[in-house]
């Protein structure tokens, strides 16, 4: 592993962990994959609000349309085995769809790119309003015509998805779960993994939940109702670790994989750019893009009461799954601060030996200071903010306990010394950047119970 790599990934989590806690949400899970192997995991908050079930890595979540992927790598490994072609159309395999559904071809589904309805005429199995769609209720819904015209752009469809589960079960002649199972999730190693529910009988499951509003308060949601036909759209439930394995070996530098090399390149290759304001595509069940320079690729999901994200990065051997339990997690938010702290670190490279004390979170009224070493300066950070790294001042570490700001926003304290303060225990106790005093979480607490006790508040009129 490369020596700026660990420090990244140990600060990560202790971001996500911060934030966590300042969005008051329930639980993350996040695990990292580096050349195909689990290298960190980390379990936040908890599984189940109401009964105050703590989370642990081995909890299983509905990761939703990163069922997508798996889906996908399905019909790559039958096109390896010369049982498909991409450019075949969905209607040699499966009977009874509109002659305008029945003509896209497999890689147009593939890659959002047939036309197809998005949920059809009633979303509601995604609001918990009606159960998911069985095969014949799909089939029914396919029997309309596709919304737009295959092949002039990206569109989303769930239910492209839900036909390809069934192109899965014409040529094998078995369920899509049990085939998908035996042949993709098995040969990757994916001990933590099911194409849908319910789950064995040992396994955990972390609940959802809603959001605070419009309600009042958060309730959980049981989040184990069977995806049936949608379940090669968006039924699967996963450890983020079996996530994060799982789209590493999806990059087509990974050492093993239970796919070739071509079938991965085309995978992950851009067939669409999707229309919105940032660089992002989608390749055939996967999406990818492009941060500070890193070509990425993975895929983001939403079940009722769960939000998740994975990437895979190529050019690290890295791969980072976060699977958040809520509606309104942050779990799409947190990846793109993990891949700038990344690129923070490596473009400084791991800190210096001398400055790896330099470290802790330290506090004032106004929140929280992250002191991180990186390369040869000691890092300001904000883990307040999604990208805890903007516009970071920079400590140039003069000698044991003295420094100055080498480098400082115009509107901060640019020049000006920083010192540490140690207690008789010779431990450092406080900080002082620039006139800033900067104190451990708890001190800090005990002062704003002290300086600012509770009043009685005179009652409103009526």
């Amino acid at each position: 592993m490369d020596p700026w790599l660990r420090p990244a990934i140990d600060y990560i989590g202790s971001w996500i962990e911060f934030q966590l806690a300042t969005l008051q949400q329930p639980g993350v899970l996040v695990a990292f994959a580096y050349r195909g192997e689990i290298v960190a995991e980390h379990a936040f908050g908890l599984a189940n609000l109401d009964t105050g079930e703590k989370l642990t890595s081995r909890h299983r979540f509905r990761i939703a349309s990163h069922s997508k992927s798996f889906t996908s790598a399905g019909i790559m490994k039958l096109r390896e085995q010369r049982k498909i072609r991409l450019d075949d159309t969905v209607g040699q395999y499966v009977g009874g769809l509109h002659p305008r559904v029945a003509e896209t071809t497999i890689a147009q589904v593939l890659s959002h790119s047939a036309g197809l309805t998005r949920d059809g005429a009633d979303s509601g199995q995604f609001i918990d309003s009606r159960p998911y769609l069985n095969a014949s209720e799909l089939l029914a819904e396919l029997k309309q015509p596709a919304a737009i015209e295959a092949g002039t752009r990206f569109k989303y469809s769930n239910h492209g998805f839900g036909l390809l589960g069934l192109v899965i079960e014409a040529v094998t002649k078995e369920p899509y779960p049990t085939w998908i199972k035996r042949e993709i999730i098995a040969p990757a190693g994916l001990r933590e993994t099911e194409p849908d529910t319910p789950l064995p009988r040992a396994a955990l499951f972390a609940r959802g939940h809603t959001r605070r509003l419009p309600y009042g308060e958060r309730c959980v949601i049981a989040g184990d109702n069977p995806a049936q036909a949608m379940a090669s759209a968006a039924g699967f439930a996963a450890t983020a670790a079996d996530t994060a394995r799982f789209f590493a070996q999806l990059a087509p530098n990974a050492k093993k994989s239970v796919l070739s090399v071509a079938s991965r390149r085309e995978m992950t290759r851009h067939h669409w750019r999707i229309p919105q304001s940032f660089e992002a595509y989608y390749g055939l069940g996967v999406n990818a893009g492009k941060t500070d320079g890193w070509d990425w690729f993975g895929h983001s999901g939403g079940f009722q009461g769960y939000i998740s994200r994975t990437c895979s990065i190529p050019a690290c051997e890295l791969a980072i799954s976060i699977l958040s339990n809520s509606i309104d997690g942050a779990a799409p938010i947190w990846m793109d601060g993990a891949m700038q702290i990344l690129r923070v670190f490596q473009t400084r490279g791991a800190p210096d030996r001398r400055l790896r004390d330099w470290t802790g979170r330290w506090w004032t009224i106004w929140g929280a200071t992250d002191l991180v070493p990186a390369g040869n300066r000691v890092l300001l950070a904000n883990p307040q903010f999604n990208n805890p790294f903007m516009d970071a001042a920079e400590i140039e570490v003069t000698g044991r306990d003295s420094g100055k700001l080498a480098w400082a926003a115009g509107y901060s304290s640019h020049g000006e010394p920083v010192r540490r303060v140690r207690n008789k225990r010779g431990k450092v106790s406080e900080i002082w950047i620039a006139g800033a005093n900067v104190k451990p979480a708890a001190v800090v607490a005990r002062e704003i119970a002290r300086r600012y006790p509770p009043r009685k508040r005179r009652p409103t009129p009526e």
